[in-house]
């Protein structure tokens, strides 16, 4: 039987482009297909820069915790492609399996009869061909790339929409200023829909989110003005016009996830969720998991090249928002318990490698960079060096990620050790398959 892989590759020989963001090519195949987007269940869709997967792990894990069955779509996937669906099931939801998978996907190859279109526009169509056919209470829907023009964008009524903290990335599509970043994002707003907007960063956006949600229609809710978030006691205090929230802190490390965890409790009760029981948001927020987000590899074949006590930590962060929120969190995790900083770092070459790493200047003691031979656009070691040089850094090139532990486990850094890989999600999957712990 043919795999799914075989067929995701015959579908990158449909449309030149990689990225060609458009909505005419997939509003044709989903009409081939009977509009599946129109037969779905309740839609939140969500846009943003940085933190859109942790967003939708609390709320998936919210609503789980409550009983329902939460679909899920997400991007990019880390190690298998199966990441990406997730059909939901009272109880707790299941990543998509290959049979079902290979199924979609040849109906959608048939339906579509070799006309162009991008993969991300093959396969979420495929996504949504699924979700139309199982029920569930919710579809919690992530956007691929920018939001006005992504494929997700089908969807005509969400019960809300969030756009979580924006920041520079993928300017080569979205364009090269804050405030036009950020009007790509607002693209999903639609008339009398919420738009949940997390406390941003940088007042440009949030000027602009908030200007276009009004001009589209969308009763705007917004971070730090109608709903607030802060750790107080060891505890999450959550507060909006509907009451307030004591719950426990997150699972997922790093003060950013507050601000994550605060816009998915706003957009679950923006979405009519908010009279679940107490229980369900405690229960939620202490056990949402979302890989490769400051996650600690307590275990696999990568610790085991390290020296005994070392800790080894992952984050696909690849941007400058995304290496300030991680290395302010390697900043709480050294006021809490000092370690030597050691940074294993592989990058794109799209991606703004200087911005990325200055934060870490004066917190990280030494940078090993490494390749990643299977990214055709990824830059060198000796690139990657150069930026983390230039930003002050001590760098060292290798030939490899076990070449980069090695080294490490070689010196001596006066104590055991804090290891962070990071700077790429296409990294931290190869991380994950290498370590034998892909996540499920």
């Amino acid at each position: 039987m043919e795999n799914s892989d075989a067929i995701l590759a015959r579908f990158l020989a449909l449309h030149p482009k990689l990225i060609d963001l458009s909505l005419g090519r997939l509003q044709r195949l989903l009409g081939a297909l009977g509009d599946p987007h129109r037969r779905l269940p309740p839609v939140i869709h969500v846009a943003g820069t940085n933190g859109k997967g942790s967003t939708v792990a609390f709320m998936r894990s919210v609503l789980e915790a409550a009983g329902l069955a939460v679909h899920v779509y997400t991007s990019p996937h880390l190690v298998r492609f199966h990441e990406r669906i997730r059909i939901g099931a009272p109880g707790g939801g299941r990543l998509v399996d290959e049979d079902a998978l290979v199924d979609a996907f040849r109906r959608c190859e048939e339906a579509n009869a070799s006309a162009p279109i991008t993969v991300f526009e093959i396969t979420t169509a495929a996504a949504l061909l699924l979700f139309s056919e199982k029920p569930a209470h919710v579809l919690l829907l992530e956007v691929g790339l920018g939001g006005e023009f992504d494929a997700t964008n089908v969807i005509e009524k969400p019960m809300a929409t969030v756009v979580t903290p924006i920041g520079m990335d993928h300017s080569e599509y979205l364009g090269d200023t804050l405030s036009l970043v950020a009007k790509a994002k607002a693209g999903i707003f639609k008339r009398g829909a919420p738009a949940v907007i997390a406390l941003q960063d940088h007042q440009e956006a949030l000027d602009t989110l908030v200007r276009l949600a009004a001009r589209a229609g969308a009763p705007a809710m917004v971070g730090g003005e109608h709903f607030h978030v802060h750790e107080e006691n060891g505890r999450l205090v959550y507060q909006d016009e509907e009451g307030l929230l004591d719950l426990p802190l997150p699972r997922l490390p790093g003060r950013h996830q507050h601000v994550n965890a605060g816009t998915a409790i706003a957009a679950l009760r923006a979405s009519g969720f908010g009279r679940l029981a107490a229980s369900a948001f405690e229960k939620g927020i202490a056990s949402a998991d979302w890989p490769a987000r400051l996650q600690r590899l307590s275990r696999g074949r990568l610790q085991g090249l390290l020296r005994d006590g070392t800790e080894l930590w992952l984050d696909g962060g690849h941007n400058p928002d995304g290496g300030r929120v991680v290395a302010a969190a390697m900043a709480d995790f050294e006021d809490r318990n000092p370690r030597p900083l050691i940074l294993v770092v592989g990058m794109l070459g799209t991606k703004d490698s200087a911005g990325f790493l200055a934060p870490f200047a004066g917190l990280a003691q030494h940078v090993f960079t490494i390749p990643m031979p299977s990214q055709t656009a990824a830059r060198s070691a000796a690139e990657v060096a150069a930026f983390a040089t230039a930003a002050g850094l001590q760098a060292t090139p290798c030939a490899s990620l076990e070449a980069a532990l090695s080294a490490i486990a070689a010196n001596d850094w006066g104590a055991p050790p804090r290891v962070l890989i990071c700077g790429s999600l296409y990294l931290a999957g190869e991380v994950l398959a290498a370590n034998g712990t892909p996540p499920s």
